[in-house]
């Protein structure tokens, strides 16, 4: 072969290799199912005043921004789950929320939290665990609430409904179309004993991670 067919041939071969190698650009990237930010691990911490009033941990965040119909779409999803401490003003751990989903938006106008699957919250000062299947937080309003099936357990009894409306802490959770009621008999002299905040609130969690 001479080297003028060589190099022809060595041409053909590097455009070949380009043809077939594309790199990939924006224009190709489908940001609704590839999120812009990742994040292993993630551990948030709230404080207010020197002390703790949040914890949160997730084992994987992903962000989601792109526009859809001239609408800027925004929102974190957390496809493992998380898991969440608050505190009292006093730093006693008060309610944990653990789900196997969340999801947080965030537009213009807007932010929302929303939980799936198997969603338990306890308020350790009350001795009470709600469970449910998707809860939802409206944060501008400082309430938690749902339409399924809920579950309301308590050193007093058991309530099951449907449907459920509460402040933020879960202190004055209501299920709003309640179905079945059990009574536990207790002594009279019975009080219910916070074991979470007697052991350390700070060192010890309501729900197992």
């Amino acid at each position: 072969m001479t080297q003028v067919a060589m190099a022809a041939a060595f041409a053909v071969a590097i455009l070949l290799s380009l043809t077939a190698c594309h790199s990939e650009t924006s224009s190709d990237i489908d940001f609704e199912q590839r999120p812009v930010q990742v994040i292993h691990d993630m551990n948030v911490l709230q404080t207010e005043n020197g002390e703790t009033t949040m914890r949160m941990h997730a084992p994987l965040m992903q962000k989601f921004d792109y526009f859809k119909d001239s609408l800027q779409q925004s929102y974190e999803l957390y496809p493992d789950g998380f898991f969440v401490d608050a505190y009292t003003e006093n730093g006693e751990l008060e309610t944990s929320i653990v789900s196997q989903q969340a999801k947080h938006i965030t537009t213009k106008d807007r932010e929302s939290w929303s939980a799936f699957g198997d969603v338990v919250i306890i308020n350790h000062l009350k001795g009470e665990k709600i469970e449910t299947d998707t809860l939802y937080w409206n944060r501008a309003e400082k309430k938690i609430y749902t339409d399924c099936y809920v579950r309301l357990s308590s050193e007093t009894g058991l309530l099951q409904g449907y449907g459920m409306t509460s402040d933020e802490r879960a202190r004055n959770a209501v299920i709003l179309r309640p179905f079945d009621w059990y009574a536990v008999e207790r002594d009279s002299t019975y009080s219910y004993n916070d074991t979470v905040n007697f052991i350390g609130p700070k060192k010890s969690r309501g729900i197992s991670r």
